[in-house]
């Protein structure tokens, strides 16, 4: 009879990765999370179509002479970004059936040299007084010099210089990284959770003793944070490819290359976020036995990810300023400021390369020390572990 055969270090890994992932894809939490998520990034990208659909064309009904006024309602329109739809109406009891049967926003009155007026059922919107009372006013100057001889005046056409023309590309880069940490924030919070608390009901349950009789505990922890890291990628990457492919397919960016780039940044950040912040979640739900403990142990870690979410977001304001760049360089905060830093396209490669750096020194060390009061603390499931007890219990 054979002897069973010893799996190594890898095996074991891969095997509580495995059960990690299986757990958690039949947990409610995550599931209804994930629904929350995406229902959340859908309905943001309907409210940006109707935003962008709320501009549509101004519909403006003339009585009188619609040769001269189409032309320059036209005209006026285009000089306020404004798109106008002219249409002529025969005379006051046609304007007011166009304006209740909701054909027209207004009907311009300008028949037989009296007063013009503006006929609308309410109130006129801002776009339609600018459009009418331009208009109005172009042809009222035109009619004057008209009547002392002047048939029109040399205007020189201005020319228009834009000392920015990128500005509008770089607010929308900023907006698609600002949406992107916001996510990259909610997934650091839950997936640390699930790290922490699956840490717990491991002590609480006795059910790392058995565990622990057939692995170590750094392939407990890296299994953990392996199985449940594949998870949150996979989520993070599915959210940003319905994001992408919905800002693409409503033609909300300008910039779909860009908009790309932006999404991996922020995919990539991810990936080093999650490694700094799961091992610190897991460590610190090691020294506690209970559910009702766990909150205190790990609200300093919350705190510094929420500290991190707020510079990233006031880095969207100023991405040059001192704090955006000092903060994009300091690991645990580096994830949620470099991508608004980035889409704002004021980061050289060596920047980059020095916070990815330093996030990855950081790492090793908070896995290497982390890994010591994993195994120190998570044999003793009664009370509270001190930090300082969790390192002597793990040379011992």
């Amino acid at each position: 009879m054979s002897e069973p055969r010893t799996l190594g270090s890898a095996a074991l890994v891969r095997l509580v990765a495995a059960r990690e992932i299986s757990a958690r894809i039949r947990d409610k939490n995550f599931i209804i999370s994930s629904v929350v998520i995406l229902v959340l990034l859908i309905g943001t990208l309907g409210l940006q179509v109707a935003l962008g659909s709320g501009g549509g064309q101004t519909r403006i009904g003339v009585v009188g002479d619609a040769a001269t006024l189409r032309p320059v309602l036209e005209a006026q329109g285009k000089a306020l970004d404004v798109a106008v739809d002219v249409q002529a109406l025969d005379d006051e009891a046609a304007a007011r059936a166009a304006i209740t049967d909701g054909d027209v926003d207004g009907v311009l009155i300008a028949d037989g040299g009296q007063q013009p007026e503006l006929l609308v059922e309410q109130t006129a919107s801002g776009s339609l007084q600018a459009v009418v009372q331009g208009a109005v006013a172009q042809l009222s100057v035109a009619e004057q010099l008209a009547a002392v001889g002047i048939a029109s005046l040399d205007v020189p056409e201005l020319t228009v210089t834009a000392i920015d023309p990128g500005a509008d590309q770089d607010g929308q880069r900023v907006v698609v990284a600002i949406i992107g940490i916001g996510v990259l924030y909610g997934l650091l919070i839950l997936f640390g959770q699930f790290v922490a608390q699956g840490v717990v009901e491991e002590k609480s349950s006795r059910v790392v003793e058995l565990l622990l009789a057939t692995m170590r505990p750094w392939q407990l922890l890296a299994g953990k944070i392996v199985g449940l890291g594949l998870l949150g990628l996979a989520q993070i990457v599915v959210i940003a490819a319905v994001g992408v492919t919905g800002a693409l397919a409503f033609d909300l960016v300008d910039i779909p290359g860009d908009l790309i780039g932006t999404a991996v940044s922020v995919v990539a950040w991810f990936v080093l976020g999650y490694a700094f912040y799961a091992s610190i979640f897991a460590v610190a739900a090691s020294l506690v036995s209970r559910q009702e403990d766990l909150g205190t142990v790990v609200m300093p870690t919350t705190l510094v990810l929420v500290v991190a979410f707020v510079i990233g977001i006031q880095a969207s304001a100023d991405p040059g300023g001192a704090l955006a760049v000092i903060t994009s360089y300091v690991p645990g905060l580096s994830p949620l400021v470099m991508p608004v830093r980035q889409a704002a396209g004021d980061v050289a490669l060596w920047e980059m390369a020095l916070a990815v750096v330093l996030m990855l020194v950081a790492i090793g060390l908070i896995v290497r020390l982390g890994g010591r009061v994993y195994a120190g603390a998570l044999l003793r499931t009664s009370g509270k572990t001190k930090l300082r007890e969790a390192l002597k219990a793990e040379r011992v």
